[in-house]
């Protein structure tokens, strides 16, 4: 299998956070742990195959652990490992500026909406 090379840190980082929910699933553990409803209702529109299939991705890539308790019913959590906590503090940034942006995003996204509409 050939080597894996990135061209800049950035592609980096999208190998593991690529995708439009693992960001926010991060960003919600960064709070400590939580159980897969409680993501379900932070991370909004996510759907529940999808959900499950970002955290068992960020599971095997090493930023989450799954914490199994073993009890009747099941109890499972989801924290951060340090490896995931690393990357939070450069989610913090990026929140940041989407925060000090928002008006202009949420302008920018309804144009995209009404671009895309047939006339």
């Amino acid at each position: 299998m050939p080597e894996t090379r990135f061209q800049c840190g950035m592609e980096a980082v999208l190998a593991i956070l690529g995708g439009k929910w693992k960001p926010l699933i991060v960003y919600h553990l960064a709070c400590g742990p939580h159980r897969t409803g409680q993501l379900r209702k932070l991370v909004t529109n996510v759907s529940e195959k999808m959900l499950i299939q970002h955290l068992r991705e960020l599971t095997d890539d090493g930023v989450v652990r799954r914490i199994d308790f073993q009890t009747v019913p099941p109890h499972v959590e989801y924290d951060l490992t340090e490896f995931g906590q690393s990357l939070t503090k450069t989610l913090a940034p990026m929140c940041e500026w989407g925060t000090r942006h928002m008006p202009e995003v949420a302008a920018i996204v309804q144009n995209r909406k009404r671009a895309s509409v047939p006339a």
